[in-house]
């Protein structure tokens, strides 16, 4: 007889809290209603993100309680995951979950122990004794993750091993949890066409009707809870696939019930009263966000990062404020709604020939940028902004002076960035003759707030 499973898949949710009662209500119809002989739902990684105030006031908790509602079979984890939290909460963000994390590239650093919280695959034995053989994998950002005390493998290294280690254990099923990137998933089915079906993420694309490369079912359903996706396979009597194919449902297509507008809001304001609980200072004066008026916000946010980084200069742009701190006390939730961005201070050291360098391109991109639409690499404003310096003028003939002196090309400089600048393509200097040190793992946001804190106490 031949046998039939069906796969349910999220990804990249990124704590878009909006879309999670329709999406629940989706899942739940399907196992409910579900006619295949097995049914299986797995999350792919990035489910929660900090620019929810809910889940950064929970450390994610939140996030992994919902999860739990729903009964996954399995789920590998996102960046945001990855490198939104510490060692310590990464380590501990799973500790009441009630499915396996199916993670084989992550390791502590010192021992080289794979993380305690993953297991590299996951063995599913169907009720007529197919054996599935799941594995999952993170997009492995060698620079930034042994700043957490991590150690990420490279998918070379890891995905060989991990199919024998499912080859030797004769699975005749083999799925790949990949929060890796279409690319990198195109490349993975033209090299392993023995993995049966990969469902993707990270570059939030989306596949309506899924992908077949080099006999590869490639899967994926875009961001935010906007898709689900959904994988139907059959399996002949010697447990080969003989048929699979991958859809995906619009979540604005299903139907809304009365009571979830409430859950929503329930969430958010949960999220705001645990932040708002928590003050910070007690400032003077209304800091406004508009860098034209009296008292912006942004200076003294050069002041934090230049003091936090014993800089020479600091730099920051506009659009990373979102509103303005007004006269009082400060909460997390005032620094959360200003700075919701997963971004990092960093200390870049280089020479004054390079800085040089650096400021041109910065004023070359000036006027551009003012107005420029911004997303991702851990931004979630709405436009760059205004390039503010501190430190740093330039006159009219391009010579540039640190701190009232005129720039020493030889001379060894150390700016107060962010990683931010590090990772957008505007300012290729920082990252071709800058010395960065990005300071994991608070964000630009406690850096802020703990700055204000010893500056304006309570």
């Amino acid at each position: 007889m031949m046998e039939t499973i069906k796969i349910i898949h999220t990804n990249d949710l990124h704590s878009h809290f909006e879309n999670f009662p329709k999406v629940k209500h989706f899942i739940e119809d399907k196992r409910n209603n579900n006619s295949a002989d097995e049914f299986y739902l797995f999350d792919i990684g990035d489910a929660m993100d900090r620019a929810h105030p809910l889940t950064d006031a929970t450390n994610g908790q939140a996030n992994i309680e919902w999860l739990n509602s729903l009964n996954y079979d399995g789920a590998t984890i996102g960046n945001n995951e990855g490198l939104g939290n510490s060692h310590s909460e990464l380590s501990h963000l799973y500790d009441k979950a009630n499915f396996p994390v199916i993670l084989g590239n992550l390791f502590e650093k010192g021992t080289g122990e794979l993380a305690n919280f993953a297991k590299p695959y996951k063995i599913i034995e169907t009720k007529k004794h197919t054996k599935i053989g799941v594995i999952g994998l993170t997009a492995p950002y060698i620079l930034t993750y042994p700043l957490l005390n991590w150690d990420i493998h490279l998918i070379q290294e890891t995905l060989p091993k991990l199919i024998q280690e499912l080859n030797d254990q004769k699975c005749d099923v083999i799925i790949l949890l990949s929060h890796l990137g279409v690319s990198m998933d195109r490349r993975i089915a033209g090299k392993y066409p023995q993995i049966d079906v990969v469902i993707g993420s990270h570059t939030h694309h989306l596949f309506e009707k899924g992908e077949m490369d080099n006999g590869v079912l490639l899967a994926a359903a875009g961001k935010y809870g906007q898709n689900i996706g959904e994988i139907n396979l059959t399996l002949n009597d010697d447990k080969a696939i003989i048929q699979k194919n991958a859809v995906t449902t619009r979540t604005s297509s299903l139907t809304e019930l009365p009571e979830d507008n409430n859950w929503i809001a329930q969430k958010l304001h949960q999220g705001e009263t645990l932040l708002d609980e928590e003050k910070v200072a007690k400032i003077p004066r209304t800091m406004s966000r508009d860098i034209t008026k009296p008292d912006p916000v942004i200076e003294e946010g050069l002041t934090a990062i230049k003091e936090y980084v014993n800089a020479d200069v600091a730099i920051l742009s506009s659009g990373l404020f979102l509103q303005s701190l007004h006269k009082g006390i400060v909460t997390k939730n005032d620094l959360h709604k200003m700075l919701p961005h997963a971004i990092h201070v960093m200390r870049t050291k280089m020479s004054g020939e390079n800085v040089w360098r650096l400021v041109m391109e910065m004023e070359k991109n000036r006027a551009f940028l003012r107005n420029h639409p911004q997303k991702g690499m851990g931004f979630r404003g709405k436009t760059f902004g205004e390039l503010v310096y501190r430190g740093i003028s330039i006159d009219d003939k391009k010579n540039v002076y640190i701190n009232g002196e005129a720039l020493h090309k030889k001379k060894e400089y150390t700016l107060a960035l962010l990683d931010h600048y590090l990772f957008v393509p505007y300012f290729p200097s920082i990252e071709i003759t800058g010395n960065n040190d990005i300071l994991y793992p608070k964000f630009l946001r406690s850096v802020f707030g703990e700055y204000l804190s010893k500056k304006y106490p309570i």
